[in-house]
C-alpha cells in the first residue's frame, strides 16, 4: 500500500507532474496534468497533496461542486496515488482559520512542494493573482500504488 512517503519520493522524478482525476456530473472521469507535491496544510498542519489551478478552470468549477480528487504520481512503472476530500483556498474561496492575505505564500508553498523555484517571487505573485490561481489541498483518505 502506498503512502505520502511514496508520493514525496516520486515528486522529483517527474518534476512534480501528476495526473489529477475527479468525477464529472455524468459519472465519468475528468483528468488532467498538474504540478503537485506534499506539504503541510496551512490551517492544521496535517500533510496534504497540493496543486494549483487557474481561477477560470473547469477543474476549479468541478471541485467546488464535488470536492474530492485523486492525484497520481508516476515515474516509470513506479506510481502512487492519493484520493480524498479537498480544501479550496484562493481569491474567491476562503477557508475557516485561514487568513486570505496568506494566499500568495500558500501558492508559493504548493509550487515549491512540487519542486518549483522562481527567480522573481514578486512577479510570480503578480501572475498568480492576475490568473485567480487557487490552491487545491487533497487530504488523503485512500492510497493506491505500485513500486517497481
Amino acid at each position: 500500500m502506498a503512502d505520502l512517503a511514496d508520493i514525496e519520493r516520486l515528486v522529483p522524478g517527474e518534476h512534480g507532474l501528476a495526473t489529477v482525476a475527479m468525477t464529472l456530473a455524468d459519472g465519468t472521469a475528468h483528468t488532467s496534468v498538474v504540478n503537485a507535491g506534499v506539504l503541510d496544510h496551512p490551517v492544521d498542519g496535517r500533510p496534504v497533496v497540493g496543486f494549483v489551478v487557474r481561477g477560470d478552470s473547469h477543474k476549479l468549477r468541478r471541485l467546488r461542486t464535488d470536492p474530492r480528487a485523486t492525484v497520481l504520481f508516476r515515474v516509470g512503472w513506479d506510481w502512487a496515488a492519493a484520493a480524498g476530500p479537498v480544501d479550496i483556498i484562493g481569491p474567491d474561496d476562503g477557508l475557516d482559520g485561514f487568513d486570505p492575505a496568506g494566499v500568495p505564500q500558500l501558492l508559493r508553498d504548493v509550487f515549491a512542494a512540487a519542486g518549483g523555484t522562481h527567480d522573481d517571487w514578486d512577479e510570480y505573485d503578480r501572475v498568480m493573482a492576475a490568473e485567480g490561481r487557487t490552491a487545491i489541498l487533497v487530504t488523503p483518505d485512500r492510497f493506491l500504488g505500485r513500486s517497481a
